[in-house]
């Protein structure tokens, strides 16, 4: 009896182990719904119109410094413009040179200094501000500045170098009556009249045409080629121009010694002359490689005032319709499939559910 009580309190203090519980099976989740992620209402939040727009800039402005760091051949661009930048100033500095030392310098008083100012004013305006407008949409480090902007800095270039050149065949034709000498006669004159009358006329098609708002779009795609085409030539007429006075006048005013002994002053000139014609070809360089040509704005919207079509497809030398810029296809190609992924987000919660 006394083996029997003490095996029962050696039970009693000892706990018996619980039994195991039997496992309870997972659920099977339905059909689709492993392939659903957890999507959290914030992610699933589209952004407002606000947030797009912002994105939109910022994705824009990635596309233009991309454009910039980018753009092919731009050690060469950099070399030609400084060289043409170069060549220009030299040939303003050696016309002041050669009017204020051998040509004894510039006034207004109907006398050879009167004369003076006419290659002066021409080869400062009519070649080198006329050159600098014709690539300042060329220059890459304004890519990021807006389209109007641009036009805007164009126009006013021209304008500058349209006044000077009135303001030097005034001078001419002060000097001619002055001392009784006889206007347009030379071939010289004849060219150069043409050239002055033609810029002023493009400069008013421009004007009204390309930075006003006022024309539709198909007359500005009419007259794009025009513009383009004769603004070069004008350009290029102006040159031959220069060229063709500066001999003139060296035949005109050499007398003893003679143009054909080579004087001091006339290779001095000529020099001038061989500068002028440089720095014509290196603007015509610049001018016309595609691959340094202003990218279209993705975002250049012109609301033409009868409430039409938008514009915004002339550039600065040369129109390219149909083509489509780069960054604007990858936006719309990550606009589509970010839209993509969200419909099919959607359609996974709510399988799921």
């Amino acid at each position: 009896m006394a083996r029997v009580g003490l095996v029962s309190e050696l039970r009693a203090s000892c706990p018996r182990p619980e039994a195991p519980q039997p496992r309870q099976a997972r659920a099977k989740p339905l059909p689709g719904a492993e392939t659903a992620p957890e999507v959290d209402a914030a992610s699933r939040r589209r952004p407002g119109p606000r947030g797009r727009r912002l994105a939109q800039l910022l994705r824009r402005q990635r596309a233009e410094y991309g454009a910039l760091r980018a753009m092919e051949g731009y050690r060469g661009f950099l070399a030609l413009l400084v060289s043409a930048l170069l060549v220009g100033f030299l040939s303003v500095i050696f016309t002041l040179i050669w009017v204020l030392h051998y040509r004894e310098g510039l006034g207004w008083d109907g006398t050879a200094l009167e004369f003076n100012w006419h290659p002066v004013l021409l080869v400062t305006g009519f070649v080198f501000i006329l050159g600098i407008a014709i690539i300042v949409y060329r220059l890459p480090w304004t890519w990021k500045c807006s389209k109007l902007l641009m036009k805007s800095i164009h126009a006013g270039l021209n304008t500058v170098a349209a006044i000077l050149a009135v303001i030097s065949l005034v001078a001419v034709f002060d000097f001619h009556n002055a001392k009784k000498i006889p206007n347009m006669y030379s071939l010289h004159s004849w060219v150069g009249l043409t050239a002055v009358i033609l810029y002023i006329l493009q400069l008013l098609l421009g004007f009204f045409v390309f930075l006003l708002p006022w024309a539709p779009l198909s007359l500005r795609a009419l007259l794009m080629p025009i513009h383009v085409y004769s603004g070069l030539l004008i350009f290029g007429t102006v040159i031959a121009t220069v060229l063709m006075g500066l001999t003139e006048k060296l035949i005109f005013a050499l007398k003893s010694p003679s143009y054909s002994s080579l004087p001091p002053e006339g290779i001095f000139t000529n020099t001038l002359g061989l500068l002028i014609l440089v720095f014509g070809a290196l603007i015509f360089w610049i001018v016309t490689r595609p691959q340094w040509k202003r990218p279209k704005e993705p975002n250049s919207v012109l609301l033409q005032p009868n409430g039409g079509a938008p514009e915004g497809v002339e550039s600065s030398m040369a129109m390219n319709f149909g083509n489509v810029d780069k960054s604007d296809s990858e936006l719309n190609s990550e606009a589509a499939a970010r839209k993509r992924n969200i419909t099919l987000d959607e359609a996974g919660q709510r399988s799921t559910m």
